[in-house]
């Protein structure tokens, strides 16, 4: 709903600017005191307040109403009204966020200049908040893997509660895709997703970064904190905060209100709060450099995100995923996977993981030749690997093993390759290698190879003869 809240203790001039917005086509409510006022907000916040700066017979002013509104509900335009304006007032009203003031006996075209300014700025601020939920590209979960199911489950359990959730995992993981998903499945999803890189904002400049400041000379200037409220704050890699931010978020979470720096206001925020990490927290608190308070307040909800290596099933439809997206992004080839191309990226390393499949994707799509299949030579690092006679170059140590013992070595190899391509699936490693599944299993025990659960998934290993022997 789309109204202007108008709060004045004279009937007269409420019931007038009423009238004089209802002819140009507005809604409106009234409130004749701070009561009534808030009230109101509480039930449902306009788009526009008009404030009287003067109320008699209120438990608040005009000034403290504003402090209330722009810290409860920081996107509603408020425009100062005073019969007694004087040019302190008016600065202490826009010190407050007030979109601005106008003195009484007003002008009624300056008023309503005014007002659709601020109705304007009022439904920007509603379409950008529209924007940013429906952009979920980012937010999108791509897979079907044991591991990512798992992942999936855990993140479904936790999108409903208020709980704080910890991310782990490796860098390009999927870490802050996970976030998002939180936060697009939760009844925040309304409210903003304010990302905090901890590792990139300077740490003298932390606070002000976090809390926001307060100057005579450029007023209040919003800290990230604030922006979230409502929402979700998400703080990356939050083992690179500075020790003396982390006492002052850990005062944050307990208190739920901060003071901007150069300021001596509490504001107060709603926030959820989800952390990602990359190290060992436990390592780093019993170094010194992490509060072991705030991570107990941080790591209510711990989740793993595994690796790409521990989702190589997943490799082709993100590929798939990744490769449309570019399509509609920026007008790159709509291709898809070769057999050869879809078997070889299932079996490379992936130290970079999803981040470095999207990348690898986007590179040959931007360097490839022609509009067919994704060839495995277009691959990075492929291009340069062999003759094109189907001959295959051998390594160093292969090539000086008797023809029995390289054999060996390839087949086991390739096994474990193929094993681990499918997650540990011996039906599927059988089937596609050519071989019964009782005859892989004998061919797999022959070889020294064994197959344990981990995790839900089976993994791959050798026996270890040293031990044996």
């Amino acid at each position: 709903m789309s109204d202007i809240l108008i709060v004045d203790d004279e009937r007269d001039i409420r019931e007038l600017i009423s009238d004089i917005l209802k002819d140009e086509g507005f809604e409106t409510r009234l409130a004749a005191n701070s009561d009534e006022c808030m009230a109101e907000i509480n039930e449902a916040p306009p788009s526009l307040m008009i404030l009287d700066i003067w109320l008699k017979d209120s438990r608040m002013d005009g000034i403290d109403i504003l402090k209330t509104v722009k810290r409860d509900n920081p996107d509603v335009p408020v425009v100062i009204i005073s019969g007694h304006g004087n040019i302190e007032i008016a600065v202490a009203a826009i010190k407050q966020g007030a979109y601005d003031f106008i003195e009484k006996p007003f002008n009624i075209d300056q008023l309503l200049v005014v007002i659709s300014r601020a109705m304007e700025t009022s439904r920007l601020r509603r379409e950008n908040a529209s924007l940013r939920r429906r952009d979920v590209t980012s937010a999108e979960m791509i897979g079907s893997s044991p591991a990512f199911r798992k992942l999936k489950e855990q993140l479904d359990k936790v999108t409903k509660s208020n709980a704080r959730v910890m991310l782990s995992g490796e860098p390009g993981s999927g870490k802050e895709v996970a976030a998002r998903f939180i936060h697009v499945n939760s009844n925040r999803a309304s409210g903003p997703f304010v990302s905090v890189s901890s590792a990139s904002i300077e740490p003298d400049r932390m606070e002000e970064v976090l809390f926001g400041r307060e100057s005579l000379e450029r007023g209040v200037e919003k800290g990230l904190l604030e922006q979230a409220h409502g929402g979700i704050v998400f703080f990356d890699e939050v083992a690179d905060m500075p020790l003396g931010t982390q006492s002052k978020i850990l005062r944050v979470l307990t208190e739920q209100q901060f003071t901007r720096v150069g300021g001596t206001d509490k504001v107060r925020v709603d926030l959820r709060v989800i952390s990602s990490t990359t190290r060992d927290l436990s390592a780093e608190i019993r170094a010194g450099r992490f509060r072991q308070e705030l991570y107990d307040r941080l790591n209510v909800v711990p989740i793993t995100v595994p690796p790409l290596s521990d989702r190589r099933e997943d490799i082709p439809e993100l590929s798939s995923h990744f490769i449309v997206n570019f399509n509609k992004s920026q007008g790159l080839p709509l291709r898809s996977l070769s057999e050869e191309a879809e078997a070889l990226m299932q079996t490379l390393e992936w130290p970079g993981n999803i981040r470095q499949l999207r990348n690898v994707i986007e590179r040959v799509l931007i360097l490839g030749e022609g509009h067919g299949p994704i060839e495995a030579k277009e691959l990075p690092g492929q291009s340069d690997a062999g003759p094109d006679d189907g001959r295959l170059v051998l390594g160093g140590a292969l090539a000086t093993l008797p023809l029995r013992e390289a054999r060996e070595l390839f087949e086991r190899e390739y096994l474990l390759t193929q094993i681990n391509r499918f997650g540990g699936n011996i039906s599927r490693t059988a089937t596609f290698v050519g071989m019964e599944r009782s005859a892989l299993h004998r061919k797999l025990k022959s070889l020294g190879v064994v197959t344990t659960a981990k995790s839900g998934a089976r993994v791959a290993h050798l026996e270890d003869e040293e031990q044996e022997a």
